[in-house]
C-alpha cells in the first residue's frame, strides 16, 4: 500500500467520511504573470550547500500598492520542483511564521513537507518583505539608540525609556529598507497575488504556519475567488483587542505548563518526577526575582516555558528547571518577532505605565505560574509606535466558494486552540477546523493523520468532515 493510501485510509478510519470541497473553474488568462528568472540560490546557509533541484528568483514588487508605479524592491522567492512531473498538481506556496521567518530558508531544507507533496507539487516559498533577503532592515547598535530596559517595566520611568528606545531603534532601522513602513500584511497579501500569477497559477494553493496563517486568512478575504486551497496551521486570531490578545496567549502558555506538570507525575523520564513541580518552579521564580541567576531576570527564567513547550520539549524543560534548581542560570532564549511586521499589524495603545501593569497583571491571572506570556514581549516591542497602524485588526469575513482547512493542536502554547476556535467561527461554513489532541506548536508533521488529512485537502481538494480530530502520538 503506497503512503498516499495509508494516510487517507487512517484519516478516514480515525475522523470519518471525507467530504469533496468545490473546486471552481479557472479563471482564464488572468493568471498569467511576468516571469520569473529562476537560478541557482544564494550559499547563505550554514552547514547546507546549495542544492541545484532548488532553485531561487527576485520577485519586482512595489513597496507601496497604493503606488504601483513608484518605488520597488525584490521579494526573494524559492522552489523546489515536484519530483513526479507526470502527476504534478501545481505549485504549493508556504508561508512562513515568526513574523520574521524566512520561507526561503524552509524549502531549501525540504523538511517541512510530505513525500506526497514533494511529488505533487513545486513547493514555493519566500522571505516576506521586511525580512532576510527581502529588504531586511539593517538595525546597528549606536549612541543615538538609548539603552534598552528589562523586559518586564517596572515603573513609569521604564516605559518612557522603552518608547524612547523603540523610536530611536526604528529611526535607525528606517532608512536601511524601502519597506519598513509597508511591512503590514495586508501588502503582503498583494504580493502573495503577484506571486500567484507569477507562479502562472489561476488559484493558491497555500499552507500557512503560525503567523503565515494570517496572511492566508486575509488573502482569503480579498481574493476569495483566487483560492484553491489554504490551509492555517496554528491559527492566529487578528480579531483580538489588545486585553485578549495579552490575555488568550498567556492562558495557552498556561495550558500546556499544566500538561507538562501532568507529564511529570506520571512519567519517570521528567528528572523532577517525584517532586512538586509546581512548587519547585515557583522557587525558581522566586530566586530569580531576589536576582540570583543575574543578569538574568525573572522574564528570562519565565521565557523557557515559552519557548520549550512549543516542541513540546518536556524533557528539556525538566532538566532546565532542575538546573536553576541546583544555582545554573538558564541558557540565553529570546522570542524575538520582526517589529515592522508585526507592529504594523497589530496597535498597542498603552499610553503610560499604568495600563501596562494592567496587562500584566491580566497576564499573571491567567497564567499564575509562567506569569507573562509572549503577549507581553509583542506588546513592549510595539511601544510607541506610530498609530493608527495598517492594518488593525478585525474579524475575518471570507465569501465566496473558497473552503479553509486549519490545524491546531490542543495544547498549542503559542497559537492557543481558542484562537482556532475563533477564527473557525468567524469562517463559519467557509473553515474546516480539525483538532490534533496533543501537544505543541505546529503539528501537520506530528501523525499520519494530521499528514493524511492535510494532503488530501491539498492534493485532492477534499476536507476531512466537520469537528474531526486526530490522536495525539
Amino acid at each position: 500500500m503506497s503512503y498516499r493510501s495509508l494516510a487517507a485510509g487512517l484519516a478516514v478510519i480515525l475522523t470519518g467520511t471525507l467530504v469533496a470541497t468545490t473546486a471552481p473553474a479557472a479563471s482564464g488568462a488572468e493568471h498569467r504573470g511576468p516571469p520569473l528568472a529562476w537560478g541557482p540560490c544564494p550559499d547563505d546557509i550554514p552547514k547546507l550547500p546549495p542544492d541545484p533541484r532548488v532553485t531561487c528568483a527576485a520577485l519586482r514588487l512595489p513597496v507601496d500598492w497604493a503606488r504601483p508605479r513608484g518605488a520597488t524592491f525584490d521579494l526573494m522567492v524559492a522552489r523546489r520542483p515536484a519530483r513526479d512531473p507526470a502527476h504534478r498538481v501545481g505549485s504549493l506556496v508556504f508561508g512562513p511564521g515568526g513574523p520574521g521567518n524566512s520561507g526561503v530558508d524552509r524549502v531549501r531544507w525540504g523538511d517541512r513537507f510530505s513525500d506526497e507533496q514533494l511529488d505533487s507539487f513545486d513547493i514555493v516559498s519566500f522571505d516576506p518583505r521586511g525580512v532576510r533577503r527581502s529588504a531586511a532592515p539593517q538595525c546597528p547598535p549606536g549612541p543615538a539608540v538609548p539603552p534598552s530596559p528589562p523586559p518586564l517595566l517596572g515603573s513609569q520611568a521604564d516605559f518612557d525609556a522603552t518608547v524612547a528606545h523603540n523610536r530611536a531603534l526604528w529611526a535607525r532601522c528606517r532608512p536601511t529598507s524601502p519597506v519598513f513602513d509597508h511591512a503590514d500584511t495586508l501588502s503582503a497579501v498583494r504580493d502573495l497575488d503577484a506571486l500567484r500569477r507569477a507562479l502562472g497559477e489561476s488559484r493558491l494553493t497555500f499552507h500557512g504556519s503560525s503567523y503565515g496563517t494570517l496572511l492566508g486568512q486575509q488573502y482569503a478575504q480579498r481574493y476569495p475567488h483566487r483560492v484553491r486551497a489554504i490551509v492555517l496551521e496554528g491559527v492566529f486570531d487578528h480579531s483580538l483587542d489588545l486585553p485578549s490578545f495579552v490575555r488568550s496567549q498567556a492562558a495557552a502558555v498556561q495550558d500546556s505548563f499544566d500538561e507538562f506538570v501532568a507529564w511529570c507525575g506520571r512519567s519517570t523520564d521528567c528528572v523532577l518526577h517525584g517532586t512538586d513541580v509546581r512548587a519547585v518552579w515557583a522557587d525558581v521564580l522566586a530566586r530569580a526575582d531576589a536576582g540570583e541567576y543575574a543578569p538574568h531576570t525573572a522574564f528570562d527564567v519565565a521565557a523557557l516555558p515559552m519557548g520549550m513547550l512549543a516542541g513540546p520539549d518536556w524533557t528539556g524543560l525538566a532538566e532546565a528547571i532542575d538546573g536553576l534548581r541546583g544555582g545554573v542560570a538558564p541558557p540565553p532564549r529570546s522570542l524575538p518577532v520582526a517589529a515592522a511586521v508585526f507592529c504594523a499589524d497589530w496597535p498597542a495603545p498603552v499610553r503610560d505605565y499604568r495600563q501596562y501593569a494592567a496587562l500584566v497583571r491580566l497576564a499573571r491571572a491567567a497564567a499564575p505560574d509562567v506569569r507573562y506570556g509572549a503577549g507581553l514581549l509583542a506588546v513592549r516591542t510595539c511601544l510607541g509606535w506610530p498609530t493608527p497602524v495598517r492594518n488593525p485588526p478585525h474579524e475575518l469575513r471570507v465569501t465566496g466558494d473558497a473552503r479553509l482547512l486549519l490545524l491546531n493542536a490542543l495544547h498549542d502554547p503559542r497559537t492557543g486552540y481558542e484562537w482556532a476556535t475563533n477564527v473557525a467561527a468567524q469562517l463559519g461554513r467557509r473553515g474546516r477546523l480539525l483538532t490534533y489532541e496533543g501537544w505543541g506548536h505546529g503539528t501537520y508533521q506530528r501523525t499520519a493523520c494530521t499528514v493524511g488529512a492535510v494532503d488530501r485537502y491539498l492534493v485532492d481538494l477534499v476536507l476531512p468532515p466537520p469537528g474531526a480530530r486526530c490522536p495525539a502520538a
